[in-house]
């Protein structure tokens, strides 16, 4: 048997309050019980020493075909629990393999590669908002189709094919929506991909999608059914969550007229304001679930086996053992220790290309649209229901 809190059982998810994430008080030691919209509960750990601990602990599993997975959102029977692919639901050695072939696409030295790429897609990004006059929905003009355009070079979608897959991500994401709904959109999802990787193959293409192809399904390292899978997680995780970060910043940041304008006399400043706005905004607000597959302990809580965790990020980035005062923004804070990317090997494979989107993105930004404002007030300013926490829009002047 495990532990027995104290205290009660709350209710999750918490949901968002905006800006600030709805946390829960769980005194010093930061661990409590939850229960789920599937009528499961789990613990439920917000200390950021608890998350470290926690998720680099072989003890585990990210597996949710596992008895005792926390559910968050119910799955139709008829939906696969896993479709092949799917790395963030792996555990090794299958992960530690799918993850290696992934690595080289991601490291640094080929992000900087991509960077006037990134660059050129901002600043041509910006032109056309400018172009279409003000107010613009910074979101519509800018946040969405930067990130987007990106993901799709890289994979070699279409970025024509844009609405398409950005309608199915946000069915996906939406809370809103019932579980089939959910189900169907990334069974679309999987069509469009098994599609285009069919109208690939033979093809030596340099985009990732063709080069994995031709790599690792030709020779039985991977199979298209794998391919699609990984393919959809990109798709999806390279967009949605820096369109999101892109807006949301921005919020920030007008939202802070004397760090803003710190930021502007300093732009040096950028690499420690982009790691603070992410610790800040942690827009996965629902945390990481995990299922423990041994009897275990984290923070001297006993842990049994088939039992359910859920680490809250967006609390262990506000810990103020860790960050003082972590409910302010400070863009000189350096918040490296932060966990807006998860920790542990299931840490972000994407973070380099997140943080080179969002480095340039703001930097540009603020440097071509002086004057930079809101043209709404800010509490009329709606936010996303949805897993990946964002704004529906964000109307602008300059």
């Amino acid at each position: 048997m495990s532990d027995t809190l104290a205290t009660n059982v709350l209710t999750y998810p918490f949901g968002n309050a905006g800006l600030d994430p709805l946390l829960p008080d769980l005194g010093p030691d930061g661990v409590g019980r939850v229960q789920l919209p599937t009528g499961q509960q789990a613990w439920l750990f917000t200390r950021h020493e608890h998350l470290r601990e926690l998720l680099r602990s072989p003890d585990f599993s990210s597996d949710f075909t596992r008895p005792g997975f926390p559910l968050i959102r119910p799955i139709p029977e008829d939906m696969p629990r896993r479709p092949d692919g799917s790395l963030i639901r792996m555990d090794p050695p299958e992960h530690t393999k799918f993850r290696r072939m992934l690595t080289p696409e991601f490291m640094i030295k080929h992000i900087r590669t991509l960077e006037p790429l990134i660059r050129q897609t901002v600043v041509d990004a910006l032109e056309q908002m400018r172009a279409a006059g003000q107010p613009a929905d910074l979101v519509e003009h800018f946040a969405l189709p930067v990130p987007s355009m990106v993901i799709c070079h890289l994979l070699g979608v279409p970025y024509t094919d844009h609405d398409y897959f950005q309608e199915r991500s946000r069915i996906l994401l939406a809370w809103s929506s019932t579980p089939e709904q959910a189900r169907d959109a990334i069974e679309e999802l999987r069509d469009y991909l098994t599609r285009l990787i069919a109208a690939r193959r033979g093809e030596r293409g340099e985009d990732l999608i063709s080069r994995l192809a031709a790599e690792r399904v030709a020779t039985g390292e991977m199979t298209e059914e794998e391919l699609v899978g990984l393919s959809v997680l990109l798709l999806i995780a390279g967009h949605e969550t820096t369109s999101n970060m892109i807006g949301l910043s921005t919020l920030v940041l007008l939202e802070h007229p004397a760090q803003l304008r710190r930021l502007r006399e300093r732009p040096e400043l950028i690499d420690d304001t982009v790691e603070e706005l992410l610790r800040y905004l942690t827009i996965v607000r629902t945390g990481l679930t995990r299922v423990a597959v041994a009897d275990t302990e984290v923070g001297g809580h006993r842990i049994a086996a088939g039992e359910g965790v859920i680490a809250l990020l967006s609390a262990a980035n506000r810990d103020a053992d860790v960050f003082p005062d972590g409910a302010e923004f400070d863009l000189a804070r350096g918040s490296h220790q932060h966990m807006a990317f998860g920790f542990g090997i299931h840490q972000c494979i994407g973070q380099p290309l997140a943080r080179a989107e969002l480095r340039i993105a703001l930097s540009e930004l603020i440097t071509r649209l002086p004057g930079l404002a809101l043209a709404v007030d800010a509490d009329d300013v709606r936010y996303r229901d949805a897993v990946v926490f964002g704004v529906q829009r964000l109307p602008v002047t300059w």
